[in-house]
């Protein structure tokens, strides 16, 4: 199994992505994934933008998150 990280994408420059994933920012391969833009959500793996995350489920993904941390 893979465990990827989702992220939201604060810069891209040059097919690398500066995300943010809850504060901690970074710099990722953005090459697997055409038109990325700035403020889309993205799942991480290894140092690569992997996919594309509707903003929709990025929220759901954190309520769920926050109910783990939770308990």
């Amino acid at each position: 199994m893979c465990v990827g990280l989702r992220a939201k994408v604060a810069n891209i420059e040059n097919n690398m992505a500066v995300i943010d994933a809850g504060g901690v920012k970074r710099k990722v391969s953005a090459e697997l994934i055409s038109d990325l833009a700035p403020g889309d959500y993205v799942m991480v793996h290894a140092g690569l933008a992997i996919a594309r995350v509707a903003a929709d489920e990025a929220a759901e993904a954190d309520k769920v998150m926050e109910g783990l941390n939770d308990n």
